[in-house]
């Protein structure tokens, strides 16, 4: 009989790759254990060229000769949970050891670890609580439920939470004036909002107010409280430390030079390496876990359904066609009113991969996290104003509603698959980027062309947009003086996108850190850091014209069938989304307060000074405008090497 073992100058054939190779020790412990013949389920032939080499021995003698591996296995299957048991109490001591030793050495330097394990401890510890006691306390506050008491309740908790606000407001304001206006912009959006509703009768106002309130109590904890802004502002840091990474592999790939000068190769591959990590934390779960809380909390306080909430909690994390694939087999039953939401949820966020983009460019990484996670609650408050639930939901519980683990079979396909479904994302991008700075600059040389026959000098589509959407910018809470450059960067994302429009704010920026001169003749050179911030909220999101196509295709090839639908509530939508982006911004007017120490301009511009500043500007400013002689000749002298003033030529 011939040796079907492949030698050294053979190959193995590609049908019995295909077919897969045998584990012959495998079939024999199975057929063993299970008390079979080891060649009962093989054909004649199978039999003499598997068993024939083995001798003479019969079955019950390869039994007797494998009884302690089969002891073994079926002992390692009879305790399989006692060993996963063992394993996780020997990981958590070891986790513990390794918690305490930080600590003892250095408590300040261990403390982002010690938050986060009390923070999953916490969890871990109601979710024990609720599967141990949650029956017990269900049946305790029972008779609670009746509806007299809730009804009475629920006008208490929202006279509370009215006098609070009013109280806080007049308390607040009265050091910062400027936040009323922020206030008085919030009452504009949504009076205009509720204007234009599809059905005024049928709005929810308890999803109005839960999701404004929200909003509200989310910026809260991040802009105004201490640990709350101290959480976002490392958040912000370390989500900068990780991307820096991605400096090592583009530079392998393009090269140090490139990577530092050339804005594509600096920027675009944050987006492939973010969206590998983005696909790691969906395959392991962490994401959907983050996303059911999120959506949990909404659905309770709101009262939305599971499908819309989840669809808009997605939407934190990312983009307007990924987040609706984790309701995808539900969009066919899905309301016109959770269409409506699904798409505003998309339009008022923006996708994890870019959010890396933008905090590369230098903007504000802890408004950036924060402006997307409050977007949430808003979208889905604001949307059922415009378009109210008329219809009956058939997904008003969430035990139907599963969310997907996707298609990667381990870890590391989840990484590469993460990878490559980016380049789509990259080319897209720099696709649109060439495209629309290309159409801008076109179209600002047809204006200025038109403009120079009626003797109007400068007209361009920033200038248009600086006088039309001023008021917008003005209501948002932003300085008269700053609503011009916040207006055009306002135009740019609603007419182009807010890729363009994040990339001029980040010049602004830069400008102002540089401490270059305010004004250069008519042109401002740089806003203010509140108009910074405002800004950053108010771009955070994909509401433009040049992403109806990319919401309608997405949905369309997800549910077929409801095209029509689709195209009949984009626009609105689309609306809605923009303005959710503006509410947002004004919350953060109301609640924004300058931090930092004040600098000592005395001391900074009675040292050499090597290079300007925001600092030194500002303290120039004041040198030049003082008439006290605590600022010597050579602070002067120091500000007249970086700015031109009257005194300067004296």
């Amino acid at each position: 009989m011939e040796d079907d073992t492949p030698r050294g100058g053979e190959s193995i054939s590609l049908a019995s790759v295909a077919n897969g190779l045998d584990n012959r020790g495998a079939e024999l412990l199975e057929s063993l254990e299970e008390g079979r013949d080891p060649g009962s389920n093989l054909s004649p032939s199978e039999v003499g060229d598997s068993w024939s080499k083995a001798g003479p021995e019969s079955s019950s003698g390869w039994r007797r000769r494998l009884q302690p591996a089969l002891r073994v296995r079926h002992f390692c299957r009879e305790h399989a949970q006692l060993f996963r048991w063992i394993c996780m109490g020997l990981l958590c001591t070891a986790y513990t050891a390794f918690l305490l030793a930080a600590c003892i050495l250095n408590f300040q330097r261990a403390l982002a670890l010690f938050v986060l394990t009390c923070v999953v401890l916490i969890f871990l510890a109601y979710s024990l609580l609720k599967r141990l006691l949650g029956p017990k306390l269900l049946r305790c506050v029972k008779p609670l439920g009746h509806p007299c008491l809730k009804l009475w309740f629920k006008r208490g908790l929202a006279l509370a939470a009215f006098l609070g606000l009013v109280l806080w407001l007049a308390l607040d304001t009265s050091r910062r004036p400027e936040q009323l206006v922020s206030f008085g912009g919030i009452c504009v959006f949504v009076g205009l909002l509720f204007a234009f509703s599809k059905h005024h009768r049928a709005v929810s106002w308890r999803a109005v107010f839960w999701g404004l309130g929200l909003q509200f109590v989310l910026g809260l904890i991040v802009i105004r409280t201490e640990p709350g802004f101290i959480a976002f502002q490392w958040l912000g840091d370390q989500i900068q430390i990780f991307l820096s990474y991605t400096e090592s592999g583009s530079s392998f790939v393009f090269g140090e030079a490139l990577v530092k000068d050339v804005f594509a190769f600096q920027v675009l591959p944050i987006i492939v390496f973010f969206s590998c990590a983005m696909s790691v934390l969906y395959y392991v779960g962490l994401m959907q876990w983050v996303i059911m809380k999120i959506s949990w909390l909404m659905q309770i306080t709101m009262g939305t359904t599971a499908t819309e909430t989840l669809s808009v909690a997605g939407n934190i994390f990312v983009s307007q066609t990924e987040a609706p694939l984790l309701i995808r087999p539900y969009l066919a039953d899905m309301t016109l009113s959770e269409i409506h939401v699904v798409m505003t949820g998309g339009y008022a966020t923006i996708a994890g991969s870019l959010l890396g983009a933008y905090i590369s460019f230098g903007i504000d990484a802890a408004s950036l996290i924060a402006a997307s996670v409050m977007a949430a609650p808003c979208a889905l408050a604001l949307s059922k104003l415009v378009y109210p639930e008329v219809e009956e939901s058939k997904f008003k519980s969430e035990e139907g509603v599963k969310l997907t683990y996707g298609d990667a079979q381990n870890l590391l396909e989840a990484a590469s698959s993460g990878a490559a479904l980016s380049v789509k994302v990259v080319t897209n991008i720099a696709a649109n980027l060439i495209a629309f700075l290309a159409v801008l600059d076109f179209i600002n040389a047809a204006l200025s062309w038109l403009g120079n026959m009626v003797n109007i000098q400068g007209l361009s589509f920033q200038l248009i947009c600086s006088y039309i959407l001023r008021p917008v910018a003005f209501l948002m809470g932003v300085a008269w003086e700053d609503c011009s450059v916040v207006a055009e960067l306002l135009g740019m994302k609603l007419f182009l996108n807010e890729f363009v429009a994040y990339q001029g704010l980040s010049e602004y920026k830069q400008r102002r850190l540089a401490g270059t001169e305010e004004w250069a003749g008519s042109k401002k050179q740089w806003i203010s850091v509140r108009a910074e911030i405002l800004t950053t909220f108010a771009l955070c999101g994909f509401a433009n014209f040049s992403s109806i196509g990319i919401m309608l295709g997405g949905l369309t090839s997800m549910a077929p069938q409801r095209k029509s639908d689709f195209s009949q509530i984009v626009l609105r939508a689309l609306c809605t989304g923009a303005c959710v982006s503006l509410v947002n911004a004004c919350v953060a007017g109301i609640l924004y307060m300058p931090r930092g120490p004040a600098v000592d301009c005395v001391s900074l511009l009675n040292t050499t000074l090597n290079s300007s500043s925001f600092e030194v500007y500002q303290c120039c400013h004041q040198a030049f405008q003082s008439t006290s002689p605590e600022f010597s000749l050579e602070a002067l002298d120091n500000c007249c090497q970086f700015y031109n003033h009257t005194i300067c030529a004296r």
